[in-house]
């Protein structure tokens, strides 16, 4: 049986027109595809991106109605690849959105779905402020997947961008045998050249697997500015594929599933975590 396959990280600047941003899927899919890519992985928000709720939520619609959803299933189908749309956003209960990532099998049939658990509800220097949660419901389960692109048998864990902030999600991923974690994003440029690269390699680390991580990039038409550089890298923390800047475009890397055994046979953090309590500070009792 192989043990490798070859995966692609899509770079988008998603727009507000589903329409125009299928159009750049299924290029940029294709794209990967032609240069041998077995599993293709797309950005958080691929469908669309618009910061106006009413804007947003007047657009959307039920997954099974979805065009980012139904174009998606048929590039997987058309190229026989396994394909992951980071996210898109879709109708949820109550007149909320879903940030909900997609996974495809070669087949054109959904394997798996996971909404965002993380809302990146912060602010930031400069004025720059964001409230997910006005619009989105927040997801609760932490998924996984088993997927053979190329023949290579994996375990894949889904995340979103800002849920890469939350360790102990991958740490689950991973005591639950995923061996690939995924964190696709529309990163911040302010964060995105602080945090980006070493946060995806340190999951990647502490955890001995793949991270691959699909971004958007760039100055989008809702007026925020993403940035880019999206990753793929190997168990032992290296980028290993990395498309430079902020440009649309694809990057490919040979995941070796073997490097997973042995990152994790040689720091077997895994193994080697043990139970613990936190103590009150030293003075505290009685006080």
């Amino acid at each position: 049986m192989p043990t490798r396959f070859k995966a692609a990280v899509v770079q988008m600047r998603s727009g507000l027109d589903p329409a125009g941003n299928i159009e750049a899927l299924e290029r940029l899919v294709g794209e990967a595809a032609r240069a041998g890519a077995h599993y293709v992985q797309t950005p958080e928000m691929t469908g669309a991106l618009c910061r106006e709720r009413e804007q947003l939520l007047a657009n959307l619609r039920d997954e099974d109605e979805d065009p980012v959803v139904t174009a998606a299933s048929g590039l997987a189908r058309t190229h026989g690849i396994v394909l992951h749309i980071g996210s898109s956003a879709v109708a949820a209960p109550g007149g909320m959105a879903a940030n909900r990532a997609f996974l495809f099998g070669p087949d054109g049939a959904r394997i798996q779905t996971y909404d965002k658990i993380h809302m990146f509800d912060v602010d930031l220097d400069n004025g720059e402020s964001w409230r997910e949660s006005r619009t989105y419901a927040p997801g609760a389960r932490a998924s996984l997947a088993d997927i053979a692109p190329g023949g290579a048998e994996a375990r894949l864990g889904f995340a979103v961008c800002y849920d890469m902030r939350f360790p102990e999600i991958f740490r689950a991923q991973a005591l639950a045998g995923a061996q690939i974690l995924t964190a696709p994003a529309a990163f911040t440029r302010q964060t995105g050249e602080a945090h980006w690269h070493v946060l995806l390699r340190a999951r990647a680390i502490e955890n001995g697997a793949f991270m691959v991580a699909a971004a958007q990039g760039g100055l989008h038409e809702d007026g925020r500015e993403t940035y880019g550089h999206s990753l793929i890298v190997d168990p032992w923390g290296r980028v290993i594929a990395e498309v430079d800047g902020d440009e649309p475009g694809i990057a490919l890397a040979e995941i070796d599933m073997a490097e997973v055994a042995s990152a994790r046979g040689k720091i077997p953090a895994l193994k080697n975590r043990r139970p613990f309590t936190v103590g009150e500070p030293a003075g505290a009792a009685g006080a």
